[in-house]
């Protein structure tokens, strides 16, 4: 089948590529460069996603920790084996009871495809390995491991195996418009008609359903994360609790800096998308809260945002589902949600599902 690709973000990318190994003719369309939106702007980790054991997404988690070995594996010279530290504190939310299970799962879910299992050190031995946390309450940490990429030319380097095995990528090409029947229009006005079409452009996609006329299957909620980068700290990551809430941040080495992140906040497309000062006043005071040497707005030797496209349902974005899901609409097939992790294993069923309508 002749094939049009609309997206590339890392869902996209993947998907004219695992297309294209099906032996179909694939045609990429960005609006922009590739894997310059929010494939760009993530927190850099390749991970099952410990805190979606809490909402008691097994089969996503699985599924990630799959893919987590596979990325690393394929890709060493932009991956590597991260160790994290998930420090417990007298007044944390989490009981360590509780973490353990998680975390025993998480090892269990990953099967032979591990990366190292997880272990509990002491108050000494948790301040030998990240020295600036603060000590006052601390208990011990569990370390156990994930993978860290740097997402953007892990993007590229799928769009260089895309290209390698045929597919005709088309970037600063935006298409303006699409028809059921297969159909879309480029931003010169020319009318392109295609066997299928992917509507994979992540936020965007259910935006250009409304512009050409077409129903919406899928709400979205649209969902801003923000990230700092900071001076370095030490070569561990950081897996921290938010005082008071249930979510989570990272605090992760990366490239030479202490990337710190993320943020919740709704978004409209019609907004910037850019970190706020509320946010980089949230991240900062998190951040002092857990290590000794406080950081300030001064430190801040970068920041980035990117928009997630959440499956629609939770009130609290924090518990919005980061599952992905498929719908036809004759020859337009709109693929919302997933996770940069599970990008491959999206690929594949986008690969299944055009089969499955020939």
């Amino acid at each position: 089948m002749h094939i049009a690709v609309i997206g590339g973000g890392i869902n996209g990318v993947t998907s004219a590529w695992q297309l294209a190994l099906a032996g179909h003719q694939v045609e990429l369309f960005e609006r922009d460069g590739l894997m310059q939106a929010t494939s760009a702007a993530s927190s850099k980790l390749l991970h099952g996603g410990l805190r979606y054991l809490e909402q008691g997404e097994f089969r996503l988690v699985h599924e990630a920790l799959q893919e987590r070995r596979w990325w690393i594996k394929k890709a060493p010279h932009l991956t590597r084996r991260l160790p994290i530290l998930y420090p417990i504190y007298r007044s944390g939310r989490r009981p360590r009871w509780q973490l353990k299970i998680g975390l025993w799962l998480y090892d269990l879910l990953s099967g032979r495809k591990g990366i190292g299992r997880h272990r509990w050190l002491n108050a000494q031995q948790t301040l030998r390995c990240s020295p600036d946390l603060q000590p006052d309450g601390l208990l011990g940490a569990f370390l156990f491991f994930d993978g860290q990429m740097d997402d953007q030319q892990l993007g590229l380097w799928v769009a260089e195996q895309a290209r390698q095995h045929g597919v005709t990528i088309h970037d600063h090409q935006p298409v303006q418009a699409l028809q059921a029947d297969g159909q879309l229009q480029l931003a010169s006005g020319e009318w392109r008609r295609f066997d299928r079409v992917i509507n994979v452009a992540g936020p965007w996609a259910n935006q250009l359903l409304q512009q050409s006329g077409l129903a919406v299957q899928q709400p979205l909620d649209l969902v801003r994360g923000s990230h700092l980068l900071l001076p370095p700290l030490c070569r561990y990551g950081h897996m921290l609790e938010v005082p008071g809430e249930a979510r989570i941040v990272f605090v992760l080495p990366f490239q030479h800096q202490t990337l710190l992140g993320t943020t919740e906040v709704r978004q409209q497309l019609s907004e910037p998308i850019r970190c706020s000062d509320a946010e980089r006043q949230y991240l900062l005071k998190l951040y002092n809260h857990y290590f000794v040497t406080q950081r300030f707005d001064t430190d801040i030797q970068r920041e980035f945002a990117g928009v997630r496209p959440l499956l629609a349902g939770a009130a609290d974005a924090s518990k919005a589902s980061r599952e992905y899901a498929m719908h036809w609409q004759q020859a337009i097939l709109t693929v919302n949600g997933g996770k940069w992790t599970t990008a491959r294993a999206l690929a594949k069923q986008v690969v299944a599902q055009v089969q499955q309508s020939d």
